[in-house]
């Protein structure tokens, strides 16, 4: 294995334990168990599964039922409505699904809030809406399956975590119009220093993942340090976006601590000031 692909070493651990708010281990090598223990064995005692479509929410639920550490998310990725309705070829995943037209989007909808309705199921998400791989003829389809998800999240009291990629006015917009759940998470935070503020104004959370440490993120980080630091959290998106030294190669939860050290650098804290925050903040945001 070249040093390239191989995964990265383990992190020093963290003093101060914390979550990741954000991942996929149904998408990472390796078992999810053997996932799991390389996290705690550096402070990520907690993690956040989520579900991008219908057998990666059951399998979110079936873990986190399975594991103490472990909390859902259940939801259809932006990406994935457009799919279910149109046969969009350019999912969240890429794959080729013929079309379905609304009423598979209503059962598939279904599904989520029955799934949202159980206990070790602490959020609606990810959903929201990204522009950058649904054309135009998808962003109405989008929109609705947006708008269903949050009524989800307000009748099971769960939290809502958002995807939005390119499309923060629309985003806020909606949030505003159908009326935010008490527990709002956006997700691999991609906005402004002045959309933080707002969205810190409004009392949404915002979640930072390893994108933070690239060179070219100044604007991510600019956000970054305009959150107070009781809206933040932490995430990986693994197997996603893997933190500065190491991107291109494997990210997984055990590599938060990469991300939260630059992010205190960022805020100008120490690391375990700011994991403490962190870690009380996930546990309000997913209520556990």
């Amino acid at each position: 294995m070249s040093s390239k692909s191989a995964p990265p070493p383990l992190p020093e651990p963290l003093a101060v334990a914390v979550a990741d708010s954000h991942t996929h281990l149904d998408m990472q090598d390796g078992t999810p168990e053997e996932g799991l223990a390389k996290a705690a064995a550096v402070g990520v005692t907690t993690v956040v599964q989520v579900g991008c479509d219908i057998p990666g929410s059951r399998w979110a639920a079936d873990l986190a039922a399975r594991h103490e550490s472990v909390w859902a998310a259940v939801a259809l990725h932006p990406n994935e409505a457009p799919r279910i309705v149109l046969g969009d070829p350019d999912g969240w995943s890429g794959q080729r699904r013929a079309p379905g037209g609304t009423s598979a989007l209503e059962e598939a909808l279904a599904e989520i809030e029955a799934l949202a309705a159980l206990p070790q199921v602490r959020a609606v998400g990810e959903t929201g809406l990204d522009y950058f791989r649904t054309g135009p003829e998808g962003v109405e389809i989008q929109q609705e399956s947006f708008r269903r998800h949050i009524a989800i999240a307000k009748r099971h009291g769960k939290a809502l975590v958002i995807h939005d990629r390119e499309a923060h006015d629309d985003v806020l917009r909606i949030l505003l119009e159908e009326g935010a759940p008490e527990r709002t998470v956006f997700h691999c935070y991609s906005g402004d220093a002045e959309m933080a503020r707002t969205c810190a104004a409004r009392g949404y959370y915002l979640s930072f993942a390893g994108n933070v440490t690239f060179g070219s993120a100044q604007p991510l980080r600019d956000a970054l340090a305009a959150a107070p630091l009781d809206r933040l959290l932490v995430e990986t998106d693994a197997p996603f976006l893997t933190p500065a030294p190491y991107r291109g190669r494997p990210n997984a939860p055990y590599l938060i601590p990469v991300t939260l050290r630059a992010m205190a650098q960022v805020k100008g804290v120490p690391e375990e000031e700011l994991a403490a925050a962190v870690a009380a903040n996930t546990a309000r945001a997913f209520d556990y």
